[in-house]
C-alpha cells in the first residue's frame, strides 16, 4: 500500500463464522419460513456490510451518511449505525473501557448481522481501535459479507479539525482514553478498501465506494444464492 494512495482495494476475504453455542435447553435458533434470498430478491441487490475505521475526526460518519444518500436515492435499502447514535439507546450502557468498548462493537456486529439477513446494505460508523475486536466482528459473517473501509486520516489533521472538541479536551486530560491519544488504534492491514479524507473531498470518496460496491455486484440483483460476492 502506498502511503500516498488515495483510494487502495485489497482482497482480503471474510471469515465464515457459526453463530456460538446457546444455553442448552433453554433456547433454540428459530428458523422464519422468508429466507435472505427471498429478502434479497424483493430488494433487488444483496445484503452487505461496509465496516468503517479510522481515528476520531477522519470522516467515518461524513462518508457513511453521504454514501447512504447516495444508495437510497439508487433504491438501495440501507442504514447508517453510527458510533455515537447507538450509544444512544442500544449501547447506552456502556463506557469506554476496553471491555466495553468490545462489547459495543460486538452489539453493533451483531445488528449488523440481522440487517444483512434482511438484505440490507449496512454502513457501520465506529473508530472501533482494536485490530482484535474487528476481527471478532468479522467472524460474525459469512465470506463476501463484510467488507473493512479504513478512512485514513493523519493524528495532525484529525486534531485540526477536531468537530467535536474531544482532541482538546484530551490534550487537557479530560478524557484520558481517548483514541489516539491516551490509547492506541491499530491500522488495518488488510482492509478492503481504504479511503483517504486527506486527499480526496467526500464527493470523490463516495463515488470510490459506489465504484467498489458495483465492481462487488453488491447494487445488481441477488447473488446470495449463486455464491457470487
Amino acid at each position: 500500500m502506498q502511503a500516498n494512495d488515495t483510494f487502495v482495494e485489497a482482497g482480503a476475504a471474510g471469515t465464515a463464522a457459526g453463530r456460538g453455542d446457546a444455553p442448552v435447553g433453554q433456547v433454540a435458533w428459530q428458523r422464519s419460513g422468508v429466507t435472505r434470498a427471498d429478502r434479497e430478491r424483493k430488494n433487488g441487490h444483496s445484503g452487505r456490510v461496509l465496516w468503517f475505521t479510522g481515528l476520531p475526526g477522519a470522516g467515518k460518519s461524513t462518508l457513511a451518511f453521504a454514501l447512504e444518500r447516495e444508495l437510497h436515492d439508487r433504491g438501495i435499502a440501507c442504514l447508517v449505525l453510527d458510533g455515537d447514535n447507538v450509544r444512544h439507546g442500544l449501547c447506552r450502557d456502556l463506557g469506554f473501557s476496553e471491555a466495553d468498548r468490545r462489547e459495543n462493537l460486538r452489539r453493533v456486529g451483531e445488528v449488523s448481522k440481522l440487517f444483512v439477513e434482511a438484505g440490507t446494505v449496512v454502513l457501520a460508523a465506529l473508530v472501533s481501535p482494536s485490530g482484535e475486536d474487528r476481527r471478532m466482528v468479522r467472524a460474525l459473517f459469512d465470506a463476501g459479507d463484510f467488507a473493512e473501509v479504513y478512512v485514513r486520516c493523519s493524528l495532525e489533521e484529525c486534531e485540526r479539525r477536531d468537530p467535536k472538541g474531544l482532541y482538546k479536551k484530551a490534550r487537557s486530560g479530560l478524557i484520558p482514553s481517548f483514541t489516539g491519544i491516551g490509547a492506541p488504534y491499530d491500522v488495518p492491514e488488510r482492509p478492503e478498501l481504504t479511503i483517504d479524507t486527506q486527499l480526496a473531498p467526500a464527493g470523490e470518496s463516495v463515488a470510490a465506494l459506489i465504484a467498489y460496491l458495483e465492481r462487488r455486484g453488491d447494487l445488481l440483483g441477488s447473488t446470495a444464492e449463486s455464491g457470487q460476492f
